[in-house]
């Protein structure tokens, strides 16, 4: 991100799914899988921790995969890599090109100036806008294009999430930039 603007934009989690094999033996692979668990009675799926990159993945016997964790796209990728040599060593034949995809990025971004919430919600008065600081300390202002979601905190940090990819995120937080500017 060389972009002097987007200087404060960090990802905090990527959530990815998708399908890694046509099935899977759950009880298999959490025997001879270390860091793999299956509890049936509690969750349908093994939940399997990667230590590098740090992320979990929750694997279901129709193949499918849900990977949260990562921070960025090379530890998604090396951890999906692990997976699926793990299922190979556990006897477990996995789809020769494995179908994830990125389902919704986390980010947080710092305007770097204080944000009147009160003000911000009479002055924009949609129904976009959710603000009961009895509540939550955040207004939630839902950006409709792209679909993001922003916690947007009177100290000017924000958490942004429901994008898939970094353009999204941007495209949101412009949005937002624009929207506060025009309470200036």
């Amino acid at each position: 991100m060389a972009d002097k603007k987007y200087e404060s934009l960090k990802i905090e989690n990527i959530v990815a799914s998708g399908v890694i094999a046509e099935s899977i033996d759950l009880v298999e692979l959490s025997n001879k899988v270390e860091n793999c668990e299956l509890h049936k009675k509690r969750f349908p799926g093994a939940v399997y921790h990667i230590a590098d990159p740090k992320m979990a993945s929750l694997i279901f016997s129709s193949g499918k995969i849900v990977l949260t964790g990562a921070r960025n796209q090379k530890a998604l990728t090396d951890g999906l890599a692990i997976i699926v040599k793990s299922l190979k060593e556990a006897g477990i034949e996995p789809l020769k090109e494995p179908k994830v995809a990125i389902t919704n990025m986390v980010c947080s971004y710092n305007l770097g100036k204080y944000i009147n919430l009160n003000r911000l919600t009479i002055i924009l008065n949609v129904e976009n806008i959710e603000y009961e600081p009895e509540q939550f300390p955040g207004l939630v202002y839902r950006v409709k294009d792209p679909k993001i979601v922003a916690l947007i905190f009177s100290s000017g940090k924000i958490i942004l999430t429901g994008g898939k990819n970094l353009e999204d995120i941007k495209k949101g937080i412009d949005v937002l930039e624009q929207k506060l500017a025009s309470i200036e």
